[in-house]
């Protein structure tokens, strides 16, 4: 396909794949697609099984992947308008109800201490649905206490110990710090803004998926475009993540990017691999067809970064 067949083919998607469509690659804002996400499509979809107590599954973290938590990342993904009201009011729950003695947000209420990766997804939604500063400071604490020495995170740090931090957990937290800094929280910000920084180091010191000291790929896994990510780390959310960090591009990332350009189809577009295993409300595309969240999210992270 040529360009402009795949950006039609792309506008052919959901609603919310129209709106980004629009957004990144042709840098046209249509709010009034946006506000559609919610009354159309996989955003209607999804709060159509919301339920009368405001959460999904089985309330806040079970079962995966249609729990409160992950359908609430799932919306934010979509790009559904950050005033939708319903949303709003389950986060107010979740902000009242599922945090931990120490600030964080728990996975489940037996559980004795809070997750960090679960904290920093629920950061990055919150911010983007406007929930006060005052409802994530404690979230700020938390996450700011379990920064290991490397420069990144790992959900390990306050359970079972971990010497090392995950490329999983980093990932989660910057995209949660990244989002309430786009918000316009200031609370810690200069310390935010440093650890943002040491944090993303992390990640390009391992070349987005390479042992920093052999050189070899960490896990195969994180090679495999899928979506949803959920908690899971793939190149792919990495480069998206990047470009909508506004990160200049470093010579790091150019593994990661042969790795990409190499996934791409004859037709020029992205497939999608199997999923992550899990319970899901439905299916918004089907693994080894060709994919527009993929392509989409390729794309445009090729287009911020000049690469062709």
């Amino acid at each position: 396909m040529t360009n402009e067949h795949i950006i039609t083919w792309l506008l052919e998607g959901d609603v919310s794949i129209q709106y980004q469509t629009y957004r990144d690659l042709l840098d046209t804002e249509k709010l009034n697609l946006r506000n559609e996400i919610e009354h159309e499509g996989w955003g209607a979809k999804f709060l159509s099984l919301r339920k009368q107590d405001g959460h999904w599954g089985q309330r806040f973290y079970q079962p995966k992947w249609i729990s409160t938590h992950y359908t609430l990342l799932d919306l934010k993904n979509l790009n559904i308008s950050p005033a939708c009201k319903p949303i709003k009011d389950t986060i107010n729950k979740v902000m009242a109800f599922e945090k931990g003695k120490d600030g964080g947000i728990l996975p489940r209420s037996s559980d004795q201490r809070c997750d960090v990766c679960v904290s920093g997804m629920a950061l990055n939604y919150a911010a983007y649905f406007g929930t006060s500063q005052d409802d994530l400071t404690s979230i700020i604490d938390f996450l700011l206490a379990e920064k290991m020495g490397d420069g990144g995170f790992n959900c390990r740090s306050n359970s079972t110990g971990a010497v090392h931090s995950s490329l999983h957990s980093t990932l989660s937290v910057l995209e949660g710090i990244n989002e309430y800094v786009r918000n316009g929280n200031t609370y810690r910000l200069q310390e935010l803004e440093k650890v943002k920084t040491e944090s993303q180091e992390f990640i390009l010191l391992h070349r987005l998926f390479r042992s920093d000291k052999t050189g070899n790929i960490i896990s195969p896994r994180f090679l495999k475009l899928c979506y949803p990510g959920r908690w899971y780390y793939d190149i792919l959310r990495a480069l998206d993540y990047f470009q909508l960090a506004n990160v200049q591009y470093d010579t790091r990332m150019s593994d990661a990017f042969e790795a990409l350009l190499k996934k791409k189809t004859k037709d020029g577009v992205w497939k999608l691999a199997s999923k992550h295993p899990g319970q899901t409300h439905f299916e918004m595309e089907q693994a080894g067809k060709p994919s527009r969240w993929n392509t989409l999210r390729a794309l445009r992270v090729l287009k911020y970064y000049n690469i062709d």
